[in-house]
């Protein structure tokens, strides 16, 4: 039997309430399979752990966090802490240390999710957002002048190199080529006259190279537009990391809400582990209500099955997550039903378990 090793970092506010479904989810597809498993290792680290200690994880984190196969991590942030201390200090320093520089985070309206959109069904928003991961906006360089006099200056810098931006618009279209899709690069080069510009360049030199690869390209506002009004024109998307981050918020509320958004953070070379995260933050407000979605985590887990090469137990999963909002009799208050967290897990659970005995896989 093979076995994986997971690092398990829970995190702040509901992100232990959903970690724990996430894992539910991952051991039952395991039993089910009976030729791999997972071995989880859980570090306590996050705003609590600040608090006490005086840092988001110790400063041998990343070291111990490198033997494993995957890292799961629920959410960071929590009031008492600054937004850029928690983000900053734990999750980008993983994905800058670990280079995961793709990351993956789909828009897909599954059967049964709510869209707030009129006269769209789920085969018009089936997006894979590509978003640069390791520099751009968030690479953290920049500086504060004089800082606290009327002369006070703060310049953040984004960092756009030729081997960061090359590499992620290249993942795409090796994605896209793969899938038999588009490919839509969004910028915003009419206004950010060195960094866009050059993204836009790099883009077409690539795009040369795979000519049998529909392409297109978008300013980063009229694409905001776009996702709204016609969502079907979208399928593989590759973008600078601020604009993936707000894009793919933008996406979650057109396919379901943020509580069935999901995001892997992808070292491909695999010289590190990869993480795999719900995107909607720590929501302090609902934290230890039992009534938070985990659905987005179930969806995290269904990519980390992907990625260790588990590809039809991942189908499966995000399939029972469709049969499940399907049959709506099981949901979480933010989908419009009263069930609480564990209930919902054990739903995908049992979703999972006839679906395999329907003979889904095997």
């Amino acid at each position: 039997m093979q076995t994986f090793q997971i690092a398990t970092i829970p995190g702040d506010g509901i992100g232990p309430e959903v970690v724990a479904e996430g894992v539910k989810v991952l051991d039952a597809v395991s039993a089910l399979d009976g030729s791999f498993a997972f071995d989880y290792t859980e570090f306590p680290w996050g705003c609590e752990y600040y608090l006490r200690e005086g840092e988001m994880m110790p400063a041998d984190g990343i070291e111990r966090l490198s033997g494993f196969d995957a890292i799961f991590l629920g959410a960071v942030g929590y009031p008492g802490v600054p937004d850029h201390v928690s983000l900053r200090d734990l999750l980008l320093r993983i994905r800058h240390d670990f280079d995961q520089y793709v990351n993956v985070r789909p828009v897909r309206l599954l059967k049964g999710a709510p869209c707030p959109l009129a006269g769209v069904d789920a085969a018009d928003i089936d997006m894979t957002f590509i978003r640069e991961n390791s520099e751009g906006e968030y690479a953290g360089s920049g500086a504060w002048l004089y800082r606290g006099t009327p002369r006070e200056v703060v310049i953040q810098d984004g960092v756009f190199s030729r081997h960061g931006t090359e590499r992620i618009i290249r993942y795409a279209f090796e994605l896209a080529r793969r899938e038999g899709k588009s490919v839509t690069s969004i910028s915003k080069g009419n206004a950010l006259n060195y960094s866009m510009v050059f993204w836009d360049q790099v883009f077409e030199e690539v795009a040369s190279e795979y000519p049998d690869v529909e392409t297109h390209s978008y300013l980063v506002d009229a694409a905001s537009m776009l996702m709204v009004r016609d969502p079907g024109r979208f399928e593989v998307v590759v973008t600078s990391n601020l604009f993936g981050d707000i894009l793919t918020d933008l996406g979650a509320a057109i396919a379901g809400g943020m509580g069935l958004a999901a995001g892997a953070n992808l070292n491909p070379e695999r010289a590190f582990p990869s993480m795999f995260e719900p995107i909607h933050g720590s929501a302090p407000d609902i934290a230890g209500r039992g009534i938070a979605n985990p659905l987005a985590m179930v969806w995290s887990a269904s990519q980390l099955l992907d990625h260790v090469g588990q590809g039809a137990w991942a189908r499966l999963v995000l399939g029972a997550i469709e049969r499940v909002l399907v049959d709506g009799t099981c949901l979480t208050p933010d989908l419009g039903g009263s069930a609480s967290t564990a209930e919902v897990g054990d739903a995908v659970v049992k979703a999972i378990q006839a679906m395999h005995a329907e003979g889904e896989i095997g």
